[in-house]
């Protein structure tokens, strides 16, 4: 009996591979006392080592839809906080500018005739701008506006979204021996629009330069 005895707890002990340096052979009855009882404890704990592993063996916090009460009870729910949740509709698009940002906006004063070829908007939105600069010109000597660039005013007068002759116009009629113009250094798309300056913001901002 003391050798059965002592047979079986070396056996159970063997599960646990060492005991005090101690190292025990594992009988083929007692691996399958092992495996069973191994697969029982898997079976009764393997939803808790999913809701508390580690994300690196691929588990973490619960799906919501298997999340039940008693997880929510025993904290199993929670996400980790070092996971940052993406922001549907947050970013801003590639190659974003402010039309609301005043450094955004160049101004100059040139003389006439100024060189500046003026190119018009898509009619839904209006306005004109710089589409190229004649060689040699005043305006490409000077070299602050570019081609792209919107024109928003002329003068103290804003001409963003006027029409091609409206805006043109205001440069004709300009009395000052040089005309101050007020640009906007990047897309239409950016200036009209849903992502454009507000018109109160606008009527403000060339009211101050």
């Amino acid at each position: 009996m003391k050798s059965t005895t002592l047979f079986v707890t070396a056996a159970a002990t063997t599960c646990a591979s060492t005991v005090s340096g101690f190292a025990f052979v594992q009988s083929p009855s007692t691996s399958r006392m092992c495996d069973s009882s191994t697969a029982r404890h898997m079976g009764l704990f393997d939803g808790v080592k999913e809701a508390f592993g580690s994300e690196e063996e691929g588990m973490g916090a619960l799906a919501d839809d298997r999340v039940t009460p008693i997880d929510r009870w025993m904290g199993w729910d929670a996400k980790p906080k070092n996971v940052q949740r993406e922001v549907v509709g947050s970013k801003q698009p590639a190659n974003f500018v402010d039309s609301m940002d005043a450094s955004n906006y160049i101004l100059l004063s040139l003389p006439k005739p100024m060189g500046i070829v003026f190119e018009e908007n898509d009619d839904t939105i209006g306005g004109i701008f710089a589409f190229e600069l004649s060689e040699g010109s005043i305006a490409a000597t000077e070299g602050t506006v570019q081609p792209g660039d919107q024109l928003v005013a002329v003068g103290n007068k804003k001409v963003a979204g006027k029409t091609f002759d409206e805006a043109l116009g205001a440069i004709i009629d300009s009395a000052e021996e040089n005309t101050k113009l007020v640009f906007f250094r990047g897309p239409a798309k950016y200036l009209y629009g849903p992502t454009g300056a507000s018109q109160e913001w606008l009527d403000e901002f060339v009211s101050s330069v």
